[in-house]
């Protein structure tokens, strides 16, 4: 596949503006652009224009019924994509490949898929969180898993990535960012999402860096609430502004703006983002002068759904500046009031046709200018496999962080008996199987045993926090603190947390000789975790957030991998000389 890049561009018309193009393209090319984009643009009513402006919400576990509105929205409403939601992705792909033939203009079809379409599908394979991606060095390695996304984006028809998220998390308490960011430090937020726009539109899978002006900073959940971002102008432009300024000539397709009161900004009390011209026209247009597509975040959001009136929030929207309406609620009154406002002179008539010719230009370039149907056979098999799996073990190897070793304590030695003591709420046998079946004696002893471990005993304890989710903060409960700490007392301890580095925010680990942040608990992260213990792989991620003032961004430790004969190092389901003891 011939290999993409993004680039600011201006075409002979001032409406051709897009930060999306392939690479080298000849004069030829973009003639051809121009003309198809033209020629669909004067084929549409002002109905049909209009309807480009919409992406409306396709969930296919919530009955026919359900479908059956979005199907009428599709052939009545003339909508420009739609935003594939939870369930199955056969049904998905039938109902897409329907909608696309009832469609003049191919939609966009856009899904949230920051840790890939597992996100949505649940059958698919789950890629590690932005937090995780935070934590490895080689940036290279986020391009090459972006680039698998996208693999599987366009397995599935989707087109559009609303990924990744560039919000600078420096609040430990963020309910809805959290482990969804890069982590605290803007340029390696800056680096890693650069990394990850690149594995998606080298593959013809639009970006769309978000959440505009900056969601890492805030105590509410903008699903709910209107969150309030308090900073002033200095912290704004050095902290929730700076990785949206660097990434503007990066060729990043797409701009999602939050629903964000950021009175520095906009200077009307409880005016989101999403619907503020100040911050979508003023800032983000012509002061950093973006020029790709801009589009809302969700419609149907507390933070605006409980304040404005569905249609007329859509109307607000494209006032402010933004050129598509993502989730709406309803098209057809958003239609109706923003041709009610051209026609009173509110709004021109030379908007519509930037976004629109904006929507055509970047759906060309994808390929939309012609759709040819997906099939669904194997579908589940295509998108969670062993070449996912593989991949996915990589990156976590690489975000493997260990904080300290005082004791020199890792890697494991074959020969040496261990206990282990899993704590919280999730499960650990993934990692108790594959630590034991590579030749290490791992004894497993529960919270209310430890009294009978013998003094000075290496012991590994771990926090397993649940994975079901990205949007939760963590907390290690009292009862594990005080299992750590009477551990620690008599025994040689590795303490490995699987779960946000957060969690360590409350933890006292001057006692303890070895840490280690594994950032999720699932099964890859533990194979991947256990793997490293052993030395078989390299330690070398770097904490990607500020957790306290013990534990600040940057730390980490190299663990070099042991040296070993690769006809030795086998699969655990092949090893026969393990040892688990469970007393």
């Amino acid at each position: 596949m011939k290999k993409l890049s993004f680039v600011l561009v201006t075409f002979f018309s001032q409406f051709y503006l897009t930060q999306y193009q392939p690479e080298n393209i000849s004069k030829e090319d973009v003639k051809r652009a121009e003309t198809w984009v033209d020629a669909t643009y004067n084929s549409l009513s002002q109905d049909e224009k209009l309807g480009q402006l919409f992406i409306v919400a396709l969930y296919t576990n919530k009955g026919e019924e359900f479908i059956s509105q979005i199907r009428n929205i599709v052939i009545n409403d003339k909508i420009g994509g739609l935003i594939l939601m939870q369930d199955d992705a056969a049904r998905e792909i039938d109902l897409v490949n329907e909608f696309q033939s009832k469609s003049k203009v191919p939609l966009m079809i856009g899904m949230d898929a920051e840790w890939g379409v597992f996100q949505r599908i649940a059958k698919a394979h789950k890629f590690p969180w932005a937090i995780t991606l935070g934590a490895i060095q080689d940036k290279s390695l986020i391009t090459e898993m972006s680039a698998k996304i996208a693999e599987d984006c366009k397995r599935m028809g989707i087109n559009w990535d609303f990924a990744p998220v560039v919000d600078v998390n420096t609040n430990p308490n963020n309910p809805i960012i959290g482990n969804r960011s890069f982590g605290s430090d803007v340029s390696n937020v800056v680096n890693s999402a650069l990394a990850y726009s690149n594995g998606l539109q080298d593959n013809k899978i639009l970006a769309a860096i978000k959440h505009f002006p900056g969601h890492g900073d805030t105590a509410t959940d903008s699903h709910l609430d209107l969150p309030l971002v308090p900073h002033d102008m200095k912290r704004l432009e050095e902290v929730e502004l700076a990785p949206f300024k660097a990434l503007m000539n990066k060729g990043i397709g797409g701009v999602m703006v939050a629903h964000l009161y950021v009175p520095a900004l906009e200077h009307e009390k409880g005016i989101p983002a999403s619907v503020s011209k100040k911050i979508i026209t003023g800032i983000l247009k012509e002061q950093l002068g973006y020029k790709g597509l801009i589009i809302t975040d969700a419609l149907n959001m507390g933070a605006v759904a409980n304040k404005f009136k569905a249609g007329e929030l859509d109307a607000m929207a494209f006032r402010a500046g933004n050129d598509i309406m993502l989730f709406s609620q309803d098209v057809a009154t958003g239609k109706r009031l923003i041709q009610k406002a051209i026609d009173s002179g509110e709004i021109p008539q030379s908007r519509v046709e930037e976004s629109v010719k904006k929507i055509l230009l970047t759906k060309y370039y994808l390929g939309l200018n012609k759709y040819n149907n997906i099939n669904p056979e194997n579908i589940n098999e295509d998108l969670n496999n062993a070449s996912h799996s593989a991949l996915i073990q990589k990156m976590y190897a690489n975000a493997l962080t260990l904080l300290k070793d005082e004791k020199r304590l890792l890697p494991l030695k074959a020969s040496e008996t261990c206990y282990y003591i899993p704590l919280e709420e999730a499960p650990y046998q993934t990692f108790l199987n594959q630590i034991s079946n590579n030749g290490a004696r791992i004894i497993i002893k529960r919270a209310d045993e430890i009294n009978s471990i013998p003094r000075n005993s290496k012991v590994i304890v771990g926090f397993h926090k649940d994975n079901s989710t990205a949007y939760k903060t963590y907390k290690i409960s009292e009862a594990s603190r005080k299992v750590l700490s009477d551990v620690s007392k008599h025994h040689k301890v590795i303490l490995d947390v699987f779960g946000s580095p957060y969690a360590l925010k409350d933890i006292d680990i001057s006692k303890i000789s070895t840490v280690l942040v594994s950032y999720e608990n699932n099964d890859d992260s533990m194979i991947a975790t256990a793997n490293g213990l052993l030395g078989q792989t390299k330690i070398w991620g770097r904490l990607p957030v500020l957790v306290n003032d013990n534990l600040k961004y940057g730390m980490g430790m190299d663990a070099e991998a042991k040296v070993q004969n690769q006809n030795n190092r086998k699969n655990s389901s092949e090893t026969k000389n393990s040892e688990l003891v469970i007393e």
